[in-house]
């Protein structure tokens, strides 16, 4: 085998392709087009589907690129020496084109050839797919290898759990395939295949036979236009054809893990707790550089593709933490991300700037709610007396402190411990309904109805309150408010005009709380107790001596009636329409929701 560098592998790739007729095309977007099946493009394939289909391509029957894609059903594995969450996908399509008896040499040629990958025959082992009711054995794949020179014994049928493929949502084309594997070590046991789990065997490459379409019924319908799909991880075989240890050892990495080093002053190998936090902040760094730098751009929030950029952030930022590297240098390594691959995704060069401020600002937003987490949680497994935090407990985490039941569950299992996740959700729907509760009940607190929009903006005027007192001055204080289903209206003090700049600032600081869709926590306690706690209220001689507080993170504390929405993320775009003077000494902000 050859010592390649990523490029090279790119380059060897597309070219043997094309002198087979293949046209070279483009990387897709990591946001599938028109595709509400799945967030992200999670292979090759998937921008292909409509001519996979049918559908003519305007570069023809034959093609062939290497591909972005994103896959984060088994993040808790990252930190592990092969799992990614975004990986490259070099493939080449037959759309209707040539099958099995052309495609199986080529993928022979292409792995032996002194002119490719020059990889011993004796070293690969390959598997197809061994039938059952939807389709029968593939008898004439298991030939074709055997032909090319595959030792009959390096060929081995599997069921459709491993030679199967797709479709890439829950309907479209599939197939059976033929998996491509270098044989690493000694078998563990004469039964041992490629889908033993003890390291033997390293996949390599992926041949799809498209001869089906699942349909929406669960059944399967032969294709007229039969395809050939193709996978080559370009990560994982970089490592293995380079002999390398973990995919963190390649050239796509190598610059950045040095960075990191310089960075922390730790040393990669030096154990396997720091092995770790490198590899999950290596990973989850360049997986949001491309997932804010792609030309769909994504932005953390708390929905769909924008929740799954911000689970990644946040395990980095906590990895970060561990190793002692701070805001400035996740920069640094997203930096040396950009540089590594800007001649080939230009558009990462492109929105540079919108990746950093995006890195930053979640940095920014996490670490105000992870340092008080951490020392909660710290507490907590000290007064443990079983191998279990409670739903109670694991909540209280949540709805106190911001933090997120995965990054409970991680912290939890890096202790040894687990957590009670039916007791969590039990919990927190019993929130909920104590919410709805509490929204049932009229107040006078410039709120005239309940309705949902109504109950919306009352909360919104929380935040704003609070947003002013950061933004312009901790004096500034309540003077009056008065809420419609379409509109709030807030009146506060001060004696000049806000500027453009200031009204941008508040406006974005409660985007951002809406955002982190923060719970909205209510507790009954004593208007002195309420007092010392820092809570501030309008009108307090109106409530009687047990209050109703209302926390938002550390953000807002109130005292009020309600209601109130259970979390900030129901809210909406904040959107404030006009600022103007209500009397001497008095300002007032009309604002809406954008839902």
């Amino acid at each position: 085998m050859k010592n390649i560098t990523s490029e090279q592998l790119r380059n060897l790739y597309i070219e043997f392709f094309k002198s087979k007729g293949h046209k070279q095309i483009q990387s897709a977007s990591v946001i599938p087009e028109n595709d509400p099946t799945v967030l992200f493009t999670t292979a090759g394939m998937h921008p292909l589907v409509p001519y996979l289909l049918g559908e003519k391509h305007p570069q023809g029957r034959r093609l062939t690129d290497f591909q972005k894609c994103i896959r984060t059903g088994d993040i808790d594995e990252v930190g592990d020496s092969s799992h990614c969450t975004f990986f490259e996908m070099l493939g080449n399509w037959s759309l209707g084109d040539y099958f099995k008896q052309q495609m199986i040499p080529w993928s022979y040629e292409f792995l032996t050839s002194e002119q490719y990958l020059g990889i011993d025959k004796n070293k690969i082992a390959v598997t197809v797919f061994a039938g059952d009711e939807t389709a029968p054995t593939d008898e004439e794949s298991a030939k074709l290898w055997e032909n090319c020179g595959i030792n009959k014994d390096d060929i081995y049928f599997l069921p459709k759990k491993h030679n199967w493929w797709g479709p890439a949502g829950t309907t479209g084309p599939c197939g059976p395939d033929t998996e491509m594997f270098i044989k690493v070590k000694e078998k563990c046991s004469k039964d041992c295949s490629p889908a033993c789990d003890c390291g033997a065997f390293l996949e390599i490459w992926n041949d799809v036979f498209m001869a089906y379409n699942k349909l929406s019924d669960g059944t399967y319908a032969e294709l007229q236009q039969k395809n050939v799909d193709t996978g080559m991880g370009l990560e994982r075989t970089l490592c293995v054809l380079n002999g390398k240890k973990s995919v963190f050892d390649t050239d796509l990495f190598v610059d950045a893990l040095k960075k990191l080093e310089e960075l922390t002053g730790k040393k990669y190998e030096k154990n396997a707790k720091i092995t770790k936090a490198f590899r999950v902040i290596l990973d989850h760094i360049r997986t949001s550089v491309f997932m804010i730098g792609d030309e769909k751009g994504i932005v953390p929030s708390n929905v769909d593709q924008g929740y799954i950029l911000r689970r990644i952030l946040r395990r980095a930022i906590r990895y970060a933490r561990q190793v002692e590297l701070k805001e400035d240098g996740l920069l640094e390594i997203a930096r040396v991300f950009v540089n590594k691959y800007k001649n080939i995704y230009p558009e990462l060069e492109t929105n540079k700037n919108k990746i950093e401020n995006e890195i930053v600002k979640e940095y920014q937003k996490f670490t105000r709610t992870l340092e008080a987490g951490l020392k909660e949680f710290e507490k907590t497994i000290k007064k443990l007396n079983s191998d279990t935090i409670d739903g109670v407990t694991a909540f209280h985490l949540f709805d106190t402190f911001g933090f997120p039941l995965e990054i409970t569950k991680e912290l939890a299992r890096e202790n040894n411990l687990k957590v009670d996740e039916e007791g969590y959700k039990k919990a927190f729907d019993e929130h909920q309904k104590k919410s709805r509760a509490g929204s049932e009940q009229k107040f006078a607190c410039g709120l005239a109805d309940n309705q949902e929009a109504t109950t919306h903006l009352h909360t919104a005027t929380h935040l704003l309150h609070a947003a002013l007192k950061k933004v312009i001055s901790n004096n500034i204080c309540q003077k009056g408010s008065n809420i419609t289903a379409e509109r709030l209206r807030f009146d506060f003090n001060l004696e000049r005009p806000c500027t453009k700049e200031e009204l941008e600032k508040v406006e974005n600081l409660v985007n951002d709380i809406i955002n982190q869709n923060i719970p909205v926590v209510m507790k009954e306690m004593t208007m002195e107790q309420a007092k010392k706690q820092g809570f501030v209220g309008l009108f307090t001689n109106k409530y009687g001596e047990i209050v109703k507080t209302y926390s938002i993170g550390d953000f807002s504390k109130e005292i009020c009636g309600g209601p109130h929405a259970n979390s900030t993320g129901e809210l909406g775009q904040f959107k404030i329409v006009k600022e103007q003077s209500c009397s001497a000494g008095i300002r007032r902000i009309k604002a809406i929701l954008i839902i």
